[in-house]
Formats: C-alpha cells, structure tokens, sequence
C-alpha cells in the first residue's frame, strides 16, 4: 500500500509549473488571451487537460512542416496535435468554433506548450486575422525552403497522389510551360512568391512574432535550425546532435529519442523531377525579385 501510495504521489507531481509561474516561463503568452476559453477546467487524473496553441507552424506547403513538428516535439515541453486541423482557413471548421479548436489539441501537462501545424494557413487570405483574435501573442512558426525546390516537391507529391489512385498527371514541363512561357498561373508556382503572403501576416503580427525556419537548411543539417527554434521560443535547450542520424537507404535524417528510431513517412524525401536548364533559369529569373521583396520584408 506504501509504495502503490508513493507512485501515485509521483505521478501526480510529474513536472508541472503553477499558473502564476506558467505564465512567467513563456513571456509571449498574454496572461488576458489564455483566461478567455484557452484551456479545459477539465483534467484529466494525472494532471493534464488541453490548450488552445501557443505555438502555430503556418506553412509552408512542401516546406517541411512535417518534418519540423516531429523535431520538435523531441522537447519535452512540447506537446503537438498529431493532425493537420485547418481550423482557421476552412470556414466549415471556422464556424465550429474555439470550443471545438480546443477540442482536437492533445492533452499536455501545464508546463508544456500546445502547437499545432497546418500549411494552408500562410498563404490564406482570411487566416492572420482570425489567429490575431484568438491570440495577438502567439508564436509563428514558419518554414521555407528554396521557392523553385518548393514547386517541384509541390508537383511531386501531386504526381504521387495521381499515381496511386491509378490516375494520369501531365509532365512537369506541361505544367511549367505555356506557349514556351513560364506558366504564372500554375498554382505551384503561385504558392512560392513568399513576400505577398508575409506581407498579410505582418499587418497583424510584428516580426518578433514570426521565427523563419530555414528548411533547406533543415533537411541538410537539422540540430543547428532547432536549436534556434529552441531559443525562439525560450525553451530550455534539450534538442541535441544525438537525436539525429542519417538515414542512407531514404537519404534523409531521421531522429532517435529515448532509444527509439523513428523516419517520416515514405511520402517524404521522394526524388523531384529533373527540369531542363532553360526551363530551370525562366524559373531562377522570375523568382528573382520576389525573393528580393521578401528578404527586405
């Protein structure tokens, strides 16, 4: 009876800081937003309920978002919804509510911060403003990689997709190409000009709120890009080199934690098709003064 009493008592005080104390280890979380419907009264027995985030990953599509939130819930103060909610670009979902947003987090304990991940959300029109009414404080995670690398890992996953429902999809160089033009209208395309998406976020959130992942950068070396996002969020730096290998066979990192190996999903790391160098530098040229705007963004 002694000791079922003294794992009880254990489990009970597993690491959890006091509101008060909450608050005060993560600066960026307004006091007012998190008292208005930003948690569950409701917890569970050993001590967790749910959150509404305190981090967003906002995209961007093809990005490596996946790969970012699976690095980063190697913190143990990070506790990561599984699935891509799209709350806040859906309005099917919009509509549902902050009681149902709260609904799909996972339960954490109360020192841990709550993130939740869903592409969609940069390039959305409607999206910024509606997280600014829930939380004006909240962190934005967003990752980017090299536009052009951007589309055709875009194309691929789509190619990919067309391919296991037994389905056609025209080459790369058809959807590229119009009348030996750049095809501008190509959605793949449209999605990698950065600069017109940052500047809607930055109309409601300061820079200071927004950490850019570099996901080039990520993909090739990932232990230095997370101990950034460490900092970026004041969490304590757990996140270290060993949590890391390379996988030969799939040609990317994998990470390792308590022991355990774990690799994305096959989808991921999938090899882009080769583009001809004419098509290459249209593609270097036109993206060439987008880059310019969002970098002096």
């Amino acid at each position: 009876v002694c000791l079922l009493c003294m794992q009880l008592h254990m489990i009970i005080c597993r690491p959890a800081l006091s509101e008060k104390n909450y608050m005060s280890a993560f600066p960026f979380v307004n006091d007012e937003e998190i008292r208005k419907t930003s948690f569950k009264n409701v917890s569970h027995p050993n001590g967790t309920s749910q959150y509404l985030p305190h981090i967003l990953i906002i995209g961007v599509r093809k990005g490596g978002t996946r790969a970012l939130l699976e690095m980063l819930s190697l913190h143990s103060h990070i506790s990561a919804a599984e699935s891509e909610i799209h709350f806040f670009d859906l309005e099917d979902q919009y509509k549902r509510g902050l009681e149902w947003y709260l609904d799909q987090m996972p339960f954490s304990y109360p020192h841990q911060l709550t993130v939740e991940k869903t592409p969609a959300y940069f390039t959305s029109d409607v999206v910024p403003e509606r997280v600014y009414n829930m939380n004006s404080t909240i962190r934005l995670l967003l990752i980017l990689r090299d536009p052009i690398e951007r589309v055709l890992s875009d194309y691929t996953q789509v190619f990919y997709n067309h391919k296991q429902k037994n389905k056609s999809y025209p080459a790369v160089e058809d959807l590229l190409l119009k009348n030996d033009e750049l095809n501008t209208d190509y959605k793949a395309i449209n999605r990698s000009l950065y600069h017109i998406f940052m500047e809607n976020w930055l109309k409601y959130f300061p820079l200071k709120n927004i950490y850019i992942v570099d996901g080039d950068r990520l993909i090739k070396d990932p232990f230095p890009e997370m101990q950034k996002v460490e900092r970026f969020l004041n969490l304590s730096p757990q996140i270290n080199v060993s949590n890391f290998y390379f996988n030969k066979t799939k040609g990317f990192y994998c990470l390792r934690d308590s022991g355990r190996d774990r690799c994305l999903h096959e989808s991921k790391g999938r090899a882009h098709p080769q583009i001809k160098p004419f098509l290459l530098g249209k593609l270097r040229d036109y993206f060439h003064e987008p880059n310019k705007k969002f970098f002096e963004l």
